[in-house]
């Protein structure tokens, strides 16, 4: 019966989703100067979607000092679920592959969402995005970056890219990190050549679909004297957490 109940309630998550979807969709179609409101109606979108997934989203809070109000979010990035899980639970405007713009219906949503894409291949396109984030951190918005430049798996890359560092310093304004770890991590991790709708599957099917998401105190820029002592300390704590949740 309780099986039977579980089943039910997905059955009812996905239908959900596929009408708040579609509501997205046909929202998206108007002039960008109307949604204002619109990021607002994809943070619940995420967390509907996360509830269609049948996510279990653990919010864990280290932080011995409150959260600032206005920070730059980082987080490592094993798997796509970080692209509906950080803006299910934190209000940010998110920085993502080139290639986001063109899934389908999902694209859509996220572009119309304020959603800041970049070319990973492009020097003049990483320049361009980080002059955006820039902008968008002194407009007064939060933003979420992977400073490992993409999905490299269920343990840290060798090093942090430049690019959330250099906005902090430029800006002034903390970094929060989060560190991500999921219980069943071959079923969320991003493999080479999988497609979105095999990794959705993936995880719908996962045998322990739990999301731990750890917040850690902020970093202050004002106590690093450039983006290299900056990006190195933070990814000293990254390495620590990783011993600390994963081995």
């Amino acid at each position: 019966m309780l099986w039977l109940l579980a089943r039910f309630r997905l059955f009812v998550a996905w239908i959900d989703l596929v009408l708040f979807t579609l509501l997205m969709v046909l929202l998206a179609l108007l002039p960008l100067s109307w949604l204002g409101w619109y990021p607002r109606l994809f943070h619940a979108w995420c967390r509907c979607f996360v509830r269609a997934l049948n996510v279990e989203l653990r919010l864990h809070q280290h932080h011995a000092r409150p959260l600032p109000r206005h920070y730059i979010l980082i987080a490592n990035h094993p798997s796509a679920f970080e692209d509906v899980g950080i803006p299910a639970l934190f209000p940010v405007v998110s920085l993502a592959k080139i290639e986001v713009r063109d899934w389908w219906l999902v694209g859509r949503i996220a572009a119309a969402a304020g959603t800041l894409f970049v070319q990973r291949e492009s020097k003049d396109s990483r320049q361009a995005a980080q002059a955006a984030l820039i902008d968008a951190v002194r407009a007064g918005h939060n933003v979420a970056l992977y400073p490992e430049g993409g999905c490299k798996g269920r343990r840290l890359w060798d090093h942090f890219l430049y690019g959330a560092f250099t906005v902090s310093l430029e800006t002034g304004v903390p970094i929060v990190p989060v560190f991500l770890h999921y219980e069943a991590q071959q079923a969320f991790e991003w493999a080479e050549g999988e497609t979105l709708l095999q990794k959705i599957w993936h995880i719908v099917t996962s045998p322990n679909p739990v999301a731990n998401y750890h917040v850690f105190d902020a970093f202050d820029p004002a106590e690093f004297a450039d983006r290299e002592a900056y990006s190195s300390h933070v990814y000293h704590c990254y390495q620590a957490w990783q011993q600390r949740f994963l081995e």
